[in-house]
């Protein structure tokens, strides 16, 4: 417990606390300076948000940049420089899979002048570049979020490096058919639902993907993630990046029309009060950061024991 308590003094935990709110409170004072009418969206208003999405991904910009380049080297947390770059190796595709295959399945984009105009490749016709960037960052952030937590404000529930717990194992890729079941029934259920109560005919294609890229990882990987995964770190991750997301989207993305949502791929769920925002969005992050903390100590784990990933992951 010292360890977790000792580290900083009251002066720098002060700092601390200043830095974090200042992350969110400062690009989101900059994104909400875009926006020229109320959330209420005056549709006869030309331009009503300029540049609004290319700004409001400061969102996850600067929390890379506080965290990468002053909080953790400040307080002297090692990052494997390796385990970093192999997680978002892995996961970053994910995204750019969603966007380049499904982005025009799943998406609209009715407002242009929020972006820089530049579209990127995609079936179906090109996506703004934002998208790309947004999927990236997002990734980044919630890595370092989840490493800065681990390593320092919660270390003292952290696995240390050369534990037993990481290094010790016979093979990391290890079957868990609890998460198959899981996925299965998150899958059955949504179809279900979008056939009995959705007023349009469609299906769930996008919660799939979802639920595919979240426990695809988890039914390979679970048993050797259990183990060392900081479950404390992970959750304040997940109430950190819920918050940025939900208010991101709920406030801006949507109302303003940066983007949104094919009703056909959807499961018919919506929030009314947050601009009519699907259900999914909801699980997006969720998934997303369950998936990246899973694949994240999976990967230490492999480059702590000092094996050959072949020997490592199939024994």
């Amino acid at each position: 417990m010292a360890r977790l308590i000792g580290t900083a003094s009251p002066a720098s935990s002060f700092r601390l606390v200043i830095a974090i709110l200042s992350m969110i409170v400062l690009p989101a004072a900059l994104t909400l300076h875009t926006v020229r009418v109320s959330a209420v969206v005056n549709t006869s208003v030309p331009d009503p948000s300029p540049y609004g999405y290319t700004v409001s991904l400061l969102l996850f910009i600067v929390p890379i940049l506080v965290i990468g380049l002053w909080l953790i080297p400040r307080e002297g947390v090692a990052i494997s420089k390796k385990s970093f770059v192999w997680t978002i190796g892995i996961l970053f595709p994910l995204g750019a899979l969603l966007d380049f295959f499904f982005a025009h399945s799943f998406f609209t984009f009715p407002n242009r002048d929020a972006t820089l105009r530049i579209l990127f490749p995609a079936l179906g016709g090109g996506v703004p570049v934002e998208e790309y960037v947004f999927y990236f960052t997002g990734f980044v952030a919630i890595l370092l979020i989840y490493i800065w937590l681990d390593e320092y404000w919660l270390a003292a529930y952290s696995i240390p490096i050369d534990a037993a717990e990481r290094t010790n194992f016979a093979r990391l890729l290890r079957f868990h058919p609890q998460s198959l079941f899981w996925a299965l029934v998150l899958i059955a259920a949504a179809i279900l639902y979008r056939l009995a109560f959705a007023k349009s005919p469609g299906f769930p294609g996008y919660f799939i993907f979802l639920v595919l890229g979240a426990m695809l990882p988890s039914a390979a990987l679970l048993p050797s993630a259990l183990p060392v995964i900081n479950w404390r770190a992970f959750s304040l991750t997940v109430l950190f990046v819920l918050l940025i997301s939900l208010l991101w989207e709920a406030t801006l993305g949507v109302p303003y029309g940066w983007w949104g949502f094919q009703d056909a791929q959807m499961i018919g769920l919506r929030i009314t009060a947050w601009s009519e925002l699907p259900i999914e969005e909801v699980f997006l992050w969720i998934a997303v950061s369950y998936a990246t903390a899973i694949v994240y100590e999976v990967v230490r784990r492999w480059k702590s024991s000092g094996k050959r990933a072949r020997h490592a992951f199939l024994g």
